[in-house]
């Protein structure tokens, strides 16, 4: 499907939801408004031309056998970079990305300690796994793709691997922590439920897998968040707390925790509350729960910030 016809088919869906459009504004005006207010400065013909590739793209991975997913993965992701020259994670300016990995890290750091094998899934430019690699006894980078980790200058005891999407090539048992950030939502749902089996299996008894994801009430969140009311790009699913438990639980694994985070700061939830602001949201017309879930103490709340501990 090309530009004009996502245009088209956009439009559409706007129509039969009976979503206002500004009399002076454009399909393209619009979302570049709506990206503009987060921070992303691409004028409105390169937000429409990621949208369309995107889209093209990740309609591919969807419409997909499991055989060919194994293969398409790094072949979409490659594809992306190189079509879309302008995309935010080819971008030169590092300062907002070593902001984000430093609050990671921040995060992520009070599972860690100098004997601890850390396994990040999906690592992107690998700056948060190189910058682990001080606090840890080794760590492990598993992704799809290598287009954009080419060239980078990593420590001794830093490994970057490659995997189909699904596969999680290391040794049963051999990880004591596994991490990672916007991952299960760029898988198709049935191989986000195999990759979390075999991230359970690569698990020590009493190790954990510490997953953060974008919550579906407040999405969409990838290049989609501008034009649509579901995510239609590489965002093949996204999930609710709930949604969250029941896979892990499916998967093996026992206690869990739920992290709120504001300001830098965390602090550890029980899980009711999460699911009952869920299930209030959920009662709620779309526009009203996306108004209100799109504050600071609600995304806090709602933001998927998961422990998943393995049984001993």
């Amino acid at each position: 499907m090309n530009l004009d016809s996502y245009v088209a088919d956009f439009m559409r869906v706007e129509k039969e939801h009976n979503y206002s459009i500004t009399h002076s504004a454009s399909l393209a005006a619009r979302a570049e408004q709506r990206a503009h207010r987060v921070g992303d400065m691409r004028t409105r013909q390169q937000l429409l031309e990621h949208y369309a590739i995107e889209r093209e793209l990740a309609d591919r991975l969807r419409d997909a056998s499991r055989y060919e997913r194994r293969h398409l993965y790094s072949e979409v992701y490659n594809e992306l970079f190189c079509r879309v020259h302008h995309h935010p994670q080819l971008k030169s300016d590092r300062a907002p990305r070593q902001r984000e990995v430093g609050e990671l890290l921040d995060f992520l750091r009070r599972f860690l300690n100098d004997s601890t094998v850390l396994m990040e899934i999906g690592p992107g430019d690998c700056e948060l796994a190189i910058q682990a690699a001080a606090h840890v006894k080794r760590v492990y980078a598993i992704d799809v793709s290598e287009q954009i980790t080419r060239g980078i200058s990593a420590p001794s005891n830093f490994k970057l691997l490659l995997s189909d999407g699904c596969s999680i090539p290391v040794p049963e048992g051999s990880i004591d922590v596994a991490f990672s950030n916007q991952l299960m939502e760029h898988l198709h749902p049935n191989d986000a439920r195999e990759q979390l089996k075999n991230i359970y299996r690569s698990l020590s008894p009493g190790g954990m897998y510490v997953c953060i994801t974008p919550n579906r009430l407040y999405g969409p969140h990838d290049v989609s968040m501008y034009f649509d009311r579901i995510a239609t790009g590489f965002h093949l699913r996204e999930y609710t707390a709930r949604d969250i438990k029941r896979l892990f639980a499916s998967a093996g694994f026992g206690r869990m925790h739920f992290y709120a985070v504001a300001r830098g700061r965390s602090l550890c939830l029980p899980f009711w509350p999460v699911a009952c602001a869920e299930v209030l949201l959920d009662a709620l017309p779309h526009w009203a729960a996306k108004s209100v879930s799109d504050t600071g103490p609600l995304r806090a709340l709602l933001g998927l910030r998961v422990v998943a501990i393995k049984p001993r």
